[in-house]
Formats: structure tokens, sequence, C-alpha cells
């Protein structure tokens, strides 16, 4: 099976006539300005010899050829993540199943795109022997709070990493078709039960109060991010199409508000 796809730059020749370059594992692929490259990149800002890919099966890896370059490896699925490989750095792995190499060429910055379609996974029924491990974070997709989280990922899920995080009115406003009884006094109050449940704060059973949490917001989505705790497939939540929303714990009902 191969093992990565490459998808040149759209001037490239091999673009126009292949469309697709496909790697079995342990192939490599050479790429650069110079016309013997397997893939020659006709760019007077690319080096001649400006890097090279590795299929190493599940995961693939780019060594850095330039002498003063960064390349920028994006992953266009994951709300900014991304890995930089410096000059001179050889078979740096890159994980993402959906990759962009962003290379500096003069004014211009030019996009190979690597595709790793291959996912290796565990057995059905190996490694299951003794207790059942507990999750890193426990949440429950059908609680108002997750409905809460999923809104304030809901921008960044959209295909901009950058993009602001929407305030509480206008978290509000997009829980209107699954939660109508929203309002910002609950949204606010499931906002700091997750600081609590994903442990960016402690819980109301310490007396140590921690300290004070700047960028509430801001860290609740970065974790949720970064650990897939929120995916794309959850927004349909959002539109109230999907499994729900119930009134357990975490769903900032106005009896529990207190506020």
């Amino acid at each position: 099976m191969y093992s990565i796809i490459v998808v040149p730059p759209p001037t490239t020749e091999d673009r126009q006539q292949h469309g697709q370059i496909r790697l079995a594992p342990g192939e490599r692929l050479r790429f650069g300005r110079a016309p013997g490259n397997d893939l020659p990149i006709p760019h007077e800002g690319v080096s001649r010899r400006a890097g090279e890919l590795g299929a190493q099966g599940a995961f693939w890896t780019l060594s850095n050829l330039s002498a003063h370059q960064t390349y920028v490896v994006e992953n266009p699925e994951g709300a900014g993540e991304h890995i930089k490989v410096g000059p001179g750095r050889l078979d740096a792995p890159v994980p993402f199943e959906f990759s962009r190499i962003v290379l500096p060429a003069g004014g211009d910055l030019l996009a190979v795109e690597v595709w790793a379609p291959r996912h290796d996974y565990l057995r059905d029924g190996c490694g299951t022997d003794g207790d059942t491990t507990a999750p890193a974070f426990s949440v429950d997709r059908t609680k108002r709070y997750f409905a809460v989280l999923a809104a304030l990922c809901e921008p960044r899920l959209r295909g901009d990493p950058h993009a602001p995080l929407p305030t509480v009115d206008q978290v509000v406003a997009r829980l209107a078709p699954c939660w109508p009884a929203a309002s910002r006094t609950s949204v606010q109050w499931n906002i700091d039960y997750l600081a609590v449940k994903l442990r960016l704060k402690p819980g109301p059973d310490t007396a140590d109060p921690g300290p004070r949490l700047n960028g509430k917001k801001e860290s609740l989505v970065s974790l949720a991010l970064r650990f897939d705790l929120v995916r794309e497939d959850d927004l349909i939540l959002l539109s109230g199409t999907g499994s729900g929303t119930g009134t357990g714990s975490g769903s900032g009902s106005a009896r529990r508000t207190g506020r």
C-alpha cells in the first residue's frame, strides 16, 4: 500500500502531468529547483536541492537541505497546529494525516501538500488485560457544557486557526437552536464549570482557589483542540439536530448558578 501521496505546487510540471506522486514505505522523494530532482520546483527562490521526503509507513519525514530557510509543515485540520523544520535538519518526523509544506521562495510562499492516508491500529483485544485506564479528560457530549465548549471552538474548527473566540453573547446566540433558554449567566457558569472539569482550575472541594486564570476561554479552546475533545463532527450539536444536550452536571441551569 502507498504510504504517502504528494501533491506538487500547481506551477510545477509534475502537477500538470501527473497531479500526484505516490510513495510506498521506504521510498524517498527529493525536491528543489534543479531539474534532476524527483520533484523539480522551478522557482528562483527555491534551493537547487531544497529537501527530501521519506515515506515511513504510517508517517513521513522531511529533510530540509537548504542552508538558510526554515520550512513550516502545517496541519490544515489542526486549528493552527504546525511544526518547523530548520535548515539542515534531517528526517524530521511529521505525524499529520493531511499536511502542507510551506516553502519560502523569494516573495512567494509555495505549498506542497502531503497526504498520509495509511493508519495502523492495535488489533481488537490486544493490550486489554487488567483494569481499564481512566480517561485523561472525561466529557459527556450530551451535556450543555459540551455544547458551550463546541460553540467556543467552532470558529477555529471551521478552518481559521487564528479566529477570535466568540463572546459570551455570541455563544448564547449560537446555542439558540439546541438550547433556547441559554443566557449570559448560564453560559458563563458552564465556562467556569469547564475550567474546573478540565483541571484548569481547582475544584470546589479544595481550599486552594489556585492562581487567577486569565484568558479562560482561550485556555479551554486550546486544550480542547489540542487533545481532540471537540471535533468538527461535534458541531452538528449546535444545529439542534444532534444527540441533544441534557441537564445533568454542568448544565448551568439558573437554580445552580447562584449568580
